[in-house]
């Protein structure tokens, strides 16, 4: 069949991201030949083109945030974002990264290739120029941004060159609702842009809370950002001064002309061009089909995880990681490890800050438990007060049987802290009364824990 085989290994790994590295270093360590590949530099898009180079941004919006908050409170002047400069400080953290793992691959007898790879058969790959055979084959290849299939849809940017612009639009448009398009319109605001979302549905972030949600609506209106819901973005063009997006809603059609207009609209895995079927693993559009080892159905050789593969898990770096760990044990020892899922707090990095871990109401709804809904917004606390913050809520979900808590769904200050405590409380099954008779630090953010039960 094809081509001679070039190279064997016991393991080949396909995409370096956080999943890939944590399976490679792995299974190298335990003498087992490894082989991966990445067509991207390595480090993945954590690392990359994702949350490690956001946050690094989002730092210097968040000390103009807070100043505007304090101005006439104690603060004379609202400080300037110099875009260039945070540029320049983000890309210090990127630049290092593809030479680490590389070495650290190096290290552990890693061979590294740098090419895209398509499969030939059941354990064979065409990967570059070469044919590699592997016992065991591991798609982690993450996912990518979905292809707009509408008039001029290949002239919309990606995140990735978000977070490489050299100099800021005077104006942007992001397509889809969801929690790039968010983040990135608080960023661009914030340093002084003109920012519309526009987002099909009748309501952005969709998998989060709506009453939390509403919430980071109004403080993203009340930033100047432009909240275009119920509208189908159906053509881009370029014109003269940039770009002239045309959207309908309810069958009227809408034009917004930008400088810049960016693809916001979802990330697929990025699994479609490996010719799968050649080796016969089973897949969908949410990923690579496997079973509660993260074995493909269909092929035991294969196996995947992270974004690549279609599990409960969410599309988060610290499940990529988790995942990672399950399937280098099963390769290792045998599937012996099934995938557990603790619950996963997830994140909308904007300030106000979103964050949800656990049940949704809908989710304990339809679970059949008797529960509980504690929701309000509390801007009056104390820590809301002191911060001047507009906007500070929390919903949060407690069975009525057992006193634990089902879910916790928060915005305000530094809620991505708080919410690791419910993860913890989720996790543990602490119960309320738990939770009450702790003493927390105060005045801190989690001393408001307490009163949220």
């Amino acid at each position: 069949m094809g081509e001679a085989v070039t190279k064997k290994f016991d393991v080949f790994v396909i995409g370096s991201g956080m999943a890939g590295m944590t399976i490679a270093n792995r299974c190298a360590s335990k003498g087992l030949s490894v082989g991966i590949t990445d067509e991207l530099p390595y480090g993945g898009t954590c690392a990359l083109r994702g949350c490690d180079p956001k946050k690094v941004i989002i730092g210097a919006t968040e000390v103009r945030d807070f100043a505007k908050r304090l101005k006439g409170k104690g603060i004379d002047e609202i400080p300037e974002i110099n875009w260039q400069d945070i540029m320049a400080f983000k890309q210090t953290f990127v630049d290092e990264m593809p030479p680490k793992i590389e070495k650290g691959y190096k290290k552990n007898g890693i061979e590294t290739f740098h090419a895209s790879v398509k499969f030939v058969d059941n354990d064979t790959l065409q990967v570059g120029q070469e044919t590699i055979q592997a016992d065991k084959i591991v798609v982690a290849t993450g996912s990518k941004p979905k292809v707009l299939d509408f008039e001029g849809g290949e002239l919309a940017l990606t995140s990735t060159d978000f977070l490489n612009l050299k100099k800021l639009p005077k104006s942007l448009l992001f397509i889809g609702g969801g929690y790039i398009a968010f983040e990135f319109a608080h960023i661009a605001a914030r340093s002084g842009a003109n920012v519309t979302i526009v987002h099909r549905g009748e309501r952005p972030l969709e998998n989060f809370d709506p009453d939390i949600v509403s919430h980071l609506a109004t403080a993203t209106e009340d930033l100047g950002v432009n909240l275009v819901l119920e509208t189908e973005v159906t053509k881009i063009e370029k014109i003269d001064k940039g770009y002239l997006i045309s959207g309908t809603t309810n069958g009227n059609v809408n034009q917004f002309e930008v400088e810049a207009v960016f693809n916001s609209a979802g990330r697929p895995p990025a699994i479609f061009d490996l010719e799968l079927e050649r080796a016969n693993v089973a897949y969908s559009n949410k990923g690579i089909s496997v079973n509660k080892y993260l074995q493909s159905t269909s092929n035991p050789n294969v196996y995947a995880a992270g974004d690549a593969a279609e599990t409960e898990g969410l599309a988060l770096t610290p499940v990529a990681v988790m995942e990672g760990h399950v399937v280098s044990s099963n390769i290792l020892k045998g599937n012996s490890k099934e995938v557990d899922y603790p619950p996963m707090p997830t994140v909308v990095f904007t300030l106000p800050t979103m964050a949800s871990v656990g049940m949704t109401e809908t989710e304990a709804k339809n679970s059949g438990l008797e529960f509980r809904v504690n929701y309000d917004k509390v801007d009056d606390w104390f820590n809301a007060r002191r911060l001047n913050v507009e906007e500070y809520a929390y919903k949060t979900i407690i069975d009525k049987n057992n006193g634990t808590v089902l879910g916790a769904h928060l915005i305000g200050p530094h809620c991505e802290e708080t919410v690791n405590l419910f993860a913890m409380a989720i996790k543990t099954k602490m119960t309320v009364n738990d939770l009450r008779t702790m003493v927390f630090a105060y005045p801190t953010m989690a001393s408001d824990l307490t009163y949220m039960l």
